[in-house]
């Protein structure tokens, strides 16, 4: 029996543990991993990447920036410029905690001193972030500017990146690799 009640805390634990990994793909409700987009006119869309818990602040960016330029393309466009962008980040206070309490009590001919003490633990993994882009999409050659970007550009530099491990972006896509 007690052998059974610690294999249960330990799942338990483990499963506590357990965090949304951050991958390329649309999210799966409003507050899921992954990214959602909204038109807001033509050729000016709204990209929005939600990290999972842990998600580093740059590759939340930089996975924003990919389907701005996956967006693009779809749109039949080739460049895109950033015209507004900013990074929230949800759960930072979710940090380890420390707590301690003193009570007493009095009753009849007794009475009685508590000391109580905890410490808590976040078990969901760190803050999230989400990036958010307001792009303007164009055609022909790309402007020189330092918030415009060659969407053809963007999406190879990305989907090769080593932190995207090999082709990981390509296969979350589910589109055939080329063969040059």
């Amino acid at each position: 029996m007690k052998k059974l009640l610690l294999l249960a805390i330990a799942s338990l634990s483990l499963a506590a543990c357990q965090t949304t990994p951050t991958v390329y793909g649309p999210a799966t409700g409003p507050r899921g991993v992954g990214y959602v987009e909204s038109a807001i006119e033509q050729g000016r869309w709204r990209v929005t990447f939600r990290g999972g818990p842990g998600a580093d602040a740059n590759r939340v960016g930089d996975l924003a920036l990919l389907r701005a330029a996956d967006l693009t393309l779809r749109e039949g466009y080739d460049w895109f410029r950033v015209t507004e962008r900013h990074t929230e980040v949800s759960g930072e206070d979710a940090g380890p905690r420390v707590g301690l309490g003193v009570g007493g009590a009095s009753f009849g001919r007794g009475s009685a001193v508590g000391v109580g003490g905890g410490v808590g633990f976040n078990l969901g993994g760190g803050p999230s972030f989400v990036g958010t882009l307001e792009i303007l999409m164009g055609k022909g050659p790309t402007p020189h500017d330092p918030d415009v970007y060659d969407a053809r550009q963007i999406r190879s530099t990305m989907a090769n990146r080593p932190d995207q491990g090999p082709n990981r972006v390509e296969r979350a896509l589910r589109t055939p690799r080329r063969v040059a």
